[in-house]
């Protein structure tokens, strides 16, 4: 009970906080709102389900299959301007509600990863990762008359969490003997194959000619033209892939003692690592997809929340989510409000190594 009191006041703490920053950053930018008018407006986008009728929706050819129709009660009807409204519901507040969860996605996938590896320098792309979306994103945007036709329908997206997906599972693949995988051969697995897949990019770069722009810019991390697709689809990933890793929040701390006592302690430990890589890769891939490759955040958050809450994964994993969504929407709204729009990649690196090396400096950063 101590440990779940714990966690629901630090969440309900970081919540809020992440709710400030939203608040906040929509209200900054070109054409400044308010924060009170941005407020009414959030308020108003609330829509509580009311009950739900099924029903068939027809497909191409003559297919039907079954719909279910939502009804919703909006309980808010604040007025407001209607230039705001448009402002923050279809400008800015797509773009920072994908930040947030892109933020809670690599924060979550860093935390696992340090807890899995027991190592303070691991993040989500130790495995791979970022360097396989990177290479499935450039080659899309670089050569895609070279690529089988079967692939352009997936768009960039869709190439960037192919990319991904078939990086971190080429490298669990490697690493695994025997129906064993030891960590010391997946983080050396990874680190190989990262390297060959940063060799890749750096020729398909070469290659850009005309397209060079765009591929710096995805390289760097980007939410400028967040869509409210975007932030619906991942707004269903990411929250369930999340559900399965608290779930082997325990898991992650007995295996932290060493993969012989985690055995004697009765875990299925290669299932368990199968498990936490798989979802951790497909969670860090579900946000780098859209938003291309952000660095530091994966890294930073769960060494900041480590200090604070403690090691404990149960507490742990749900916090540094949630501050990894309101650091990611902080260095977004940095990166957007200067004279220049800088890609947000840029403000989450120059942010967080100076951070990373204070914390070296002060001895903060331990073996896990």
């Amino acid at each position: 009970m101590r440990v779940a009191a714990r966690t629901a006041s630090w969440c309900l703490g970081l919540a809020g906080l992440l709710a400030a920053a939203v608040t906040v950053s929509a209200a900054l930018g070109p054409v400044r709102v308010p924060p009170v008018e941005v407020t009414k407006v959030l308020l108003n986008a609330l829509a509580v389900p009311v009950g739900a009728e099924v029903g068939m929706r027809s497909m191409p050819g003559p297919l039907f299959v079954p719909a279910i129709e939502l009804r919703y009660v909006s309980p808010f009807a604040y007025p407001v301007a209607d230039l705001h409204r448009q402002i923050v519901v279809a400008i800015r507040l797509p773009r920072i509600l994908l930040a947030a969860v892109v933020g809670f996605a690599l924060a979550a996938a860093g935390t696992v990863m340090q807890g899995f590896f027991r190592n303070p320098m691991a993040d989500p792309s130790i495995i791979g990762v970022s360097s396989g979306a990177a290479v499935g994103a450039v080659a899309f945007i670089v050569a895609p008359a070279m690529l089988p036709g079967w692939l352009h329908w997936m768009g960039l997206q869709g190439m960037a969490f192919l990319g991904a997906l078939a990086a971190a599972f080429g490298v669990y693949a490697i690493a695994t003997r025997n129906g064993r995988t030891p960590v010391a051969t997946l983080l050396l697995a990874g680190v190989a194959v990262q390297t060959f897949l940063g060799a890749v990019v750096s020729y398909l770069q070469l290659q850009a000619e005309e397209s060079l722009r765009q591929v710096v810019g995805w390289l760097m991390g980007h939410l400028a033209g967040a869509s409210w697709a975007e932030v619906r689809v991942t707004l269903v990933v990411v929250p369930v892939l999340f559900a399965v890793l608290l779930v082997y929040a325990r898991d992650l701390n007995v295996l932290l003692l060493g993969e012989e006592e985690a055995r004697g302690l009765g875990i299925a430990v290669e299932r368990t690592k199968r498990i936490l890589l798989g979802v951790s890769a497909l969670i860090t891939a579900a946000g780098v997809a859209v938003t291309g490759v952000i660095g530091f955040v994966g890294l930073i958050v769960p060494h900041m929340l480590r200090l604070v809450v403690g090691p404990d994964h149960r507490i742990l994993l749900p916090t540094a989510a949630l501050a990894g969504g309101s650091f990611l929407v902080i260095a977004d709204t940095v990166a957007r409000i200067g004279s220049a729009e800088l890609p947000v990649g840029v403000v989450t690196a120059a942010v967080g190594a100076p951070f990373f090396l204070f914390l070296l400096r002060k001895r903060e950063v331990h073996e896990l």
